[in-house]
């Protein structure tokens, strides 16, 4: 019985001395380390929102795809265009059907923030809100009637002290397609108005 005790305590006391050097070994690394206790879901912290820019699109005609992102408070994700290689950049990629084509992905400037882990280092981020865009155009061929333009939205949140795996989220705009020469309305201006792309 008593052997069995000993064995217990000596297993016992390896595995906290692993567990202060991996926490260590973090640390001096300069990684955040992620919360292990009902961490949140990276997939709740962005809220999406789709928008299409004509109803209906015409064959021939550039339309655009609007995501707008709303980011939790206390969180944000990379730019686009990141201030380092390692960090993971936030894409929008649409996965076309036949008869559509990709003209432009119109991204944002980010903000030079500093955080707790990178206190002398301005990371390069979205927050609040961001909004990404597609321009496209419908060719000849693309079927007439209701239309579908699957996205991906990749990212990667964070807060202050704590970085989520990186999510790809799928998405979908949803639109009718009408023939050439149809009189499209110009729908939601208080979106396609104000965007300004990053140069």
């Amino acid at each position: 019985m008593m052997k069995r005790l000993d064995v217990t305590f000596s297993f016992c006391v390896l595995l906290a001395v692993c567990a202060v050097a991996l926490v260590a070994r973090g640390r001096a690394a300069g990684v955040p380390l992620q919360a292990t206790s009902n961490p949140p879901s990276a997939s709740t912290i962005v809220k999406p929102h789709i928008f299409v820019s004509l109803d209906p699109v015409p064959r021939g005609k550039e339309f655009k795809v609007a995501v707008v992102a709303d980011i939790a408070s206390g969180f944000h994700m990379n730019s686009h265009k990141p201030t380092d290689e390692y960090l993971i950049a936030t894409t929008l990629k649409a996965e076309l059907p036949a008869g559509f084509e990709l003209i432009d992905t119109i991204y944002p400037k980010g903000k030079l923030e500093k955080f707790a882990f990178s206190p002398e280092h301005p990371l390069d981020v979205y927050s609040e809100s961001v909004t990404l865009v597609l321009r496209l155009s419908a060719k000849s061929t693309a079927v007439l009637g209701p239309a579908e333009i699957p996205m991906i939205l990749r990212y990667q949140a964070c807060n202050d002290s704590t970085c989520l795996p990186p999510v790809k989220l799928p998405l979908s705009a949803k639109f009718n397609l009408a023939q050439e020469g149809a009189t499209p309305k110009e729908v939601h201006p208080e979106i396609f108005s104000r965007l300004v792309p990053a140069h």
